[in-house]
């Protein structure tokens, strides 16, 4: 589970929309993007080349 401060600060790189943690995944709640990133070893990979739709 990702530190619920760290979580409020994040942004998705690709249209900087707010994100949440569902799944051991970090989600972006912008419809349009919605991409899914990956948690690896507890840390939150925000690269839009890792992420999946």
């Amino acid at each position: 589970m990702i530190d619920p401060t760290l979580l409020s600060i994040l942004a998705c790189p690709a249209c900087q929309g707010d994100v949440t943690e569902a799944d051991g995944k970090i989600i972006c709640l912008n419809p349009a993007c919605a991409l899914k990133y990956p948690i690896k070893g507890g840390i939150p990979v925000m690269l839009v080349d890792e992420a999946s739709k």
